[in-house]
C-alpha cells in the first residue's frame, strides 16, 4: 500500500478509489466470482479512515468530502454485513432463486408432468422469479396459469407432433420469462 497521511487531497481520491474498488470486489463475491470477502482491501480502508477521523480536518471542502467517503463506506459495510449474515443463514434472496430453480430444473428432469396434473412446481419458481427481478406478482393465479399452460401444451403438441411439453422458468433481460420445451418421451 502507498504512504498516506502526507497529502490529504491525494488521500481523499484515493481513498475514493478503494471504496469503489472495494464496492466492486464485495458485489464479485456475493456473485460467487470471487471465493473470499476481500479483508485486505478492506482493512486499507479501514485503517485510511480511522486515521483521518482522528485528525481535525482544517480544509471544509476536503472535510466534507472525508465526511461523506466515511458514510458511504459505512453504508456499504453495513450492507455488506447484512449480506454476509444471509449468506451465512441461507437466506440470500440470490442464492435461494438459483437453488429454487436448480431444484426445478432437476424435478422436472426426473418427474415428467403430466396433463391430468400439470407442473406444480413452475408457478412457485415463475413467482420467485419475478419477485426477483421486481415484476409484478399480484396479478398471478395459480389456475389461470395452468389453464394457460395446458393451452399452451395442447398447441405445442398439435404443432410439434410431440408426447409432451415441459416448461422451465428463464430470466432474459432481467425478466422472468416462462419456456416451453417438446419432448418426445
Amino acid at each position: 500500500m502507498a504512504q498516506f497521511g502526507n497529502d490529504i487531497e491525494e488521500d481523499l481520491k484515493l481513498l475514493e478509489v478503494k471504496i469503489k474498488q472495494l464496492k466492486n470486489e464485495y458485489e464479485q463475491h456475493f456473485l460467487g466470482s470471487r471465493p473470499r470477502e476481500p479483508s485486505v482491501l478492506k482493512a486499507e480502508v479501514q485503517k485510511m479512515i480511522a486515521l483521518y477521523a482522528q485528525v481535525p480536518i482544517q480544509n471544509t471542502g476536503f472535510r466534507f468530502k472525508f465526511n461523506n467517503l466515511r458514510a458511504r463506506y459505512f453504508s456499504f459495510r453495513r450492507h455488506w454485513d447484512e449480506t454476509v449474515r444471509k449468506i451465512e443463514q441461507g437466506t440470500y434472496e440470490r442464492h435461494v432463486f438459483k437453488a429454487n430453480l436448480n431444484q426445478g430444473r432437476r424435478v422436472g428432469a426426473t418427474e415428467r408432468p403430466t396433463a391430468a396434473r400439470p407442473q406444480g412446481d413452475i408457478y412457485e419458481a415463475y413467482v420467485a422469479a419475478r419477485q426477483a427481478c421486481g415484476q409484478d406478482v399480484a396479478s398471478l393465479d395459480r389456475q389461470k396459469l395452468t389453464a394457460l399452460l395446458a393451452k399452451q401444451e395442447q398447441a405445442i403438441r398439435a404443432k410439434y407432433g410431440c408426447a409432451g411439453v415441459d416448461f422451465k422458468v428463464v430470466v432474459e433481460s432481467g425478466k422472468a420469462k416462462l419456456k416451453a420445451i417438446p419432448h418426445k418421451t
